[in-house]
């Protein structure tokens, strides 16, 4: 079920360096704290106990992030003890206005307006391309203990994740 190599991603064909390390598969998550659309600090430990989705995305202002958003928020809806985040470069303002206005309401938005040592803590900041500091696509499954079970660095940053893949995962933690 997990993707233990990290591809080098590309975009528009051509490879793209990130800086960081990608989390492994049975290590724990490191900790982060970004922003909500009230402006709060929200933390990794604010959803202790609780299985994670980390929807990791360089604006939800593309239509590729904005179908991995809603398709997300759609399998959110059935999901026990567990929560979707989506993180982007975005303003807290425009996640929320967003999701309000595709009525996304069973994920939680989180940007890196405060806190951007998460696209390094996580090996997902662009360092180059005309993406440089925003953070790649990625989905990244953290069990109830923050511990990872599911990594995938979406191969080419234009196309979506494996859903399938990342939900299967979830369900079996």
């Amino acid at each position: 079920m997990a993707n233990n190599t990290t591809p080098t991603p590309t975009l528009g064909g051509s490879p793209v360096k990130l800086y960081g390390e990608f989390p492994q598969v049975g290590k724990v998550a490191p900790p982060f704290s970004l922003v909500n659309k009230d402006l709060q600090n929200i933390s990794l430990d604010s959803f202790a106990g609780k299985r994670k989705v980390l929807n990791i995305v360089p604006s939800l202002d593309t239509p590729t992030c904005q179908a991995s958003a809603r398709r997300f928020n759609k399998e959110a809806a059935s999901l026990n003890n567990a929560v979707v985040i989506n993180i982007s470069a975005d303003l807290p303002f425009a996640m929320a206005r967003f999701c309000s206005s595709e009525g996304l309401d069973n994920v939680v938005n989180l940007s890196v307006m405060r806190g951007r040592e998460f696209m390094r803590d996580y090996g997902v900041k662009i360092a180059d391309s005309v993406l440089a500091g925003l953070t790649a696509r990625a989905v990244i499954v953290l069990d109830s203990n923050n511990v990872v079970r599911y990594t995938e660095l979406v191969s080419a940053i234009e196309n979506e994740p494996n859903y399938d893949a990342a939900l299967a995962a979830l369900k079996v933690i």
